[in-house]
């Protein structure tokens, strides 16, 4: 089982597309930068524009338009960060830096300042989906804090204005941020902004194929629509901008369908053995073990789930370099518990207590180390 995985390489990774960025626009940085795509970099651009497609993995690209536009262009095909989901991914972007150094890994990580698990791009407790906004601290802005690449570009190169074109629902991480709620909204923007006087860097980010995926599945018409759509609409977007504006289309993570799912609700000899409630993911599992229930867990997991998801203690997971390296965020142990499980299948644990519910199973979701999650192209126009 284990052999079809795919790890995180953080020396031909998405952090080392990002890198490429800062290291063109003379941002100081001690990670790699892509090699293929320096190469297309070597010329001097008035417009450097990098869109996103949430979800969009090499799977999903060969599944849904193998021989299109996009894979004309691809020159590289990468793996994501891990966990590979939009909270770590995103946040590696956002930032250029890997999640070990920025904290960020998970849909849900757990606070001891609030004694509870935050949602970390919706910023409400995990379970109850209560508000935390009247906290008497605010964790995003004093504990997972980063500076963004958009502020790292503009003081590095100061004749450069960097700009995101975002969902309205997302937080703002440019001074120049610009709204857009679909692809139509984005390539607009992307167009009107390359028309303007000066060089530019261009940050744009779809949620979509991803949120189609999550809802219909890998094999969905729905997907397969929206990446041709896209693809053709960005084609037409590229054949009417000039020589002096460079395209970059990645994605964050890929998706994989899900084949089952289970609640540790159902288990209570491994229920027994912790002494909090799981968080993190479906498909990456952060736990808080009793020290004298170790073995007895570890034991207990295994017997029901040792094809599924591969266990290991937080140590050997950082040991591995699961998360990158660099300078450690202090808060990454408390994030993760002592143990991890890491789904390697189709396989899914809900993240939900007596008290609450988890969300609804999804058709397709990511975070595991599958090689439909992990892989993601890189496409230059």
């Amino acid at each position: 089982m284990r052999k079809e995985i795919i790890l995180p390489n953080y020396q031909h990774c998405i952090l080392n597309t990002i890198t490429s960025i800062l290291k063109y626009y003379h941002v100081e940085t001690k990670h790699a930068s892509l090699e293929s795509l320096d190469k297309k970099l070597e010329k001097r651009y008035k417009n450097v524009v990098f869109i996103v497609l949430d979800g969009m993995g090499e799977h999903i690209l060969n599944t849904t338009s193998k021989s299109g536009f996009f894979s004309e262009h691809q020159i590289d095909c990468i793996t994501s960060v891990y966990p590979s989901t939009t909270t770590a991914a995103l946040t590696t972007y956002y930032s250029g830096k890997p999640p070990y150094e920025t904290g960020w890994i998970a849909w849900s990580q757990y606070f001891k300042e609030y004694g509870r698990a935050i949602d970390m791009l919706s910023h409400k407790e995990s379970y109850l989906k209560e508000d935390i906004s009247k906290a008497k601290i605010n964790v995003f802005q004093s504990v997972v804090n980063y500076i963004p690449i958009f502020e790292k570009i503009e003081n590095a190169s100061k004749n450069v204005k960097a700009y995101e074109i975002v969902p309205t629902y997302s937080d703002k991480r440019s001074k120049r941020s610009i709204r857009a709620d679909n692809v139509e909204e984005m390539i607009e923007n992307i167009e009107r902004l390359c028309e303007l006087s000066g060089e530019k860097f261009i940050f744009a980010y779809s949620d979509n194929p991803d949120g189609l995926l999550h809802k219909y599945g890998t094999k969905s018409e729905e997907a397969k629509h929206f990446v041709i759509e896209t693809e053709n609409k960005i084609k037409t977007m590229c054949q009417n901008l000039g020589e002096d504006t460079i395209v970059i289309i990645s994605a964050d993570h890929g998706h994989k369908d899900i084949e089952k799912s289970y609640t540790l609700l159902d288990y209570p000899e491994i229920l027994e053995c912790l002494y909090m409630p799981i968080s993190l993911e479906s498909r990456v599992i952060g736990f808080w073990v009793k020290e004298n229930r170790k073995e007895e867990f570890e034991k207990r997991f295994n017997e029901k789930f040792k094809d599924e998801f591969w266990l290991m203690t937080t140590d050997e997971f950082l040991n591995k370099n699961f998360l990158g390296w660099g300078e450690k965020h202090p808060k990454i142990e408390e994030f993760l518990g002592n143990y991890i499980a890491l789904s390697i299948s189709g396989s899914m644990i809900k993240i939900e207590t007596f008290l609450a519910d988890g969300k609804p199973v999804k058709k397709s979701t990511h975070c595991g180390l599958t090689k439909e999650e992990m892989e993601v192209p890189v496409i230059v126009i």
